[in-house]
This record gives C-alpha cells, structure tokens and sequence, in this order.
C-alpha cells in the first residue's frame, strides 16, 4: 500500500513499523456500525519511522520515533482545536474510513506508509519499543484522557471494569497516577494479570454478593466493554459525586434508572480519546513510568484470525502487526 496522499509542505512521511488491532477496525471491517466504505485500510495506532518530511515541518526530522492515533486532522479554527480538544472539532477527520479535506478517503495504519499533517503526528520517546507504543494512541490516550479528566490521583478510588486492551493500559496509569485502582471482571481468570499491572483489588463482577461489599466504594468507574452492562448495579458502587465513564458503543442504547442517579450525586458519562496534545502528554507519562501496551506481533496473513480472536477476547493483550509483512501478504 503507497501513502495516502501525496508529501505536502506541513507533512510527515512515515515508514510504517507496527499497526495495532482495535476493536472499533473490526467494526467498521464489518459494517456493523454502518458507516464503512470500501475498498477500506483501517487502523489507527501507528507507530514508525519518519522517511521524509515536507519543506515547512519544523517538529520532526528523518528518523524520528513517531506515531499517529485516531486524528489526522481538523478544521484548526474552532475553540477546541485551539485549547488542544481536537478530538471534538466537529470537523474533524479519522484517520481512515472517512473523506479528507482532500475529498479522498482517508486510510489508515493497515499499510506500509502513511503521510500525515505534522500538527497530528506524536512523538515516541527511546524508552517505548515501537511494538509496544501503537495501541498507546488508541487504547493508551482513550484510558489516559478520562483518568485525567476525572482526577485519578491519590486518595482517589478508581474501578477499572474489563482487563482488555484498553483496561490493562488504564490499570498501569491509574496505579502510576496515584490512585487506588480495582479491576473488576467477568472470572478470576485474569486476576494474577491485574496484580502484575498495578490494581490493588480485583473483583469478579458474576459474584452478586462481591457487588452488594463495594457498594458505594469508588470515586471513578471506567468501564471499557463493548457490551450492555447493567449500570443500575454498577452507578451503585460510586460514592457520593462519583462519576461512571462509558468508553464503548454497545449494540443496544444504555439505560439507567434515576433513582440511581439521584442517590449519592452520582454522574453518567462518556468521553472520546484526546487531543494531540493530551495524546503526547500520554506518552511522555508512560515513558516516565514504564508503561506500555502488552502485545502480540502478527503478520499480515493472520489479520482475520486476529480479528476471529479479538471478538471473543483471546488475546494479552494487544494485537499488534508487523508492517514489514504487509507487501508480502498483498495479493
């Protein structure tokens, strides 16, 4: 696959390295969520190497560590974009699967190079292998981002529902943040897992009478299922002025009782991923405190199988492919 568009003036050609698997590629690979135009190159957490940049890019010079997360560009007017919330300009553009300012479809990390407007181009410090930095500017920006938000910190209780590709990454910061940090799971399956990663509990959520004990008990849920859950129980565990965050787009719309709401001041929220400056912030974080996604290296060839896996959560955690293999694997 060649680069998307051609190398202009602000621009960063990048020589793939690795592409991580989201969830959200399945999805628009499939057309589950009605929005997906083909021939599709999906993929959003890039990581690289600079191969050559245009004649006005000042931040980034061949050779740099670099990677490119859900954004590759936006209007650069609006208040959002100025106070660094790109993710909310409401013109903004994905990094694959939709029309450009260009009016091309834009393409994503599923490729040997991309080029991409330096503005939305992030920085991969020596301390982060390149492997394991791609699903840090999906999965590791969309835990970094609410936990920020919401002040994860000390003597501050954080639940972290799902220990998956986003809630191992968000175990790691939560702990590095500061916070008392819980998991809570379907199994005892991956209890060991959450301890090495930081959570100082670990809760299996099947058990009603382990749910009634945590009542009221945390200050932050972030639950990053793709799936309806019952949050009635759920709202239950916050404490007064607590907040659940809602990272997933479930097939079914959520549902919550009002009384739950009422009780303990308690908020129902979402949030998308970050800016581009959270989005470096996030790196640099994770480089200072060994952090990094626990991932797979796959080739090309066993992307559907990779997707077969991913769907029914066989995987630790992050898959991850191999870019070199991409020309092979291409009919």
């Amino acid at each position: 696959m060649i680069e998307r568009r051609d190398l202009g003036d602000a621009d960063v050609l990048i020589d793939i390295a690795y592409a991580g698997i989201c969830h959200s590629d399945i999805d628009h690979a499939r057309a589950t969520r009605g929005k997906s135009v083909y021939p599709m190159v999906p993929g959003h957490e890039i990581a690289g190497v600079v191969a050559a940049i245009g004649s006005k890019v000042r931040r980034f010079s061949v050779g740099d560590r670099v990677g490119v997360g859900n954004l590759v560009d936006s209007c650069r007017e609006c208040n959002r974009c100025l106070s660094g919330q790109e993710q909310y300009c409401e013109s903004r553009v994905l990094t694959y699967n939709q029309v450009g300012r260009d009016g091309r479809i834009t393409e994503g990390g599923y490729s040997e190079k991309i080029v991409v407007d330096e503005r939305f181009v992030v920085r991969i410090p020596d301390a982060i292998p390149l492997a394991n930095a791609a699903p840090l500017f999906c999965a590791g920006i969309t835990l970094y981002s609410p936990l920020r938000h919401w002040g994860a910190g000390p003597g501050k209780r954080v639940a972290i529902i799902g220990l998956g590709g986003l809630g191992h990454l968000g175990v790691q910061i939560s702990k590095a943040l500061g916070a008392d940090t819980t998991v809570l799971e379907l199994s005892e399956a991956k209890r060991e897992d959450a301890m090495r990663l930081g959570a100082q509990s670990f809760h299996v959520t099947r058990d009603p009478a382990a749910l009634l004990e945590l009542a009221s008990s945390f200050d932050l849920i972030i639950s990053t299922v793709p799936a309806n859950i019952d949050l009635d129980i759920y709202l239950g565990l916050l404490d007064v002025g607590g907040t659940f965050v809602n990272l997933s787009i479930p097939q079914k719309p959520l549902s919550v009782a009002a009384a739950v709401l009422l009780a303990n001041r308690r908020s129902l929220s979402g949030t998308l991923s970050g800016g581009l400056p959270e989005t470096q912030e996030m790196i640099d974080f994770c480089a200072a405190n060994n952090i990094s996604a626990e991932v797979e290296i796959i080739g090309a060839d066993q992307i559907d199988d990779a997707f077969e896996r991913l769907a029914t959560g066989d995987v630790r955690y992050r898959f991850v492919i191999d870019a070199t293999t991409i020309a092979q694997a291409t009919p």
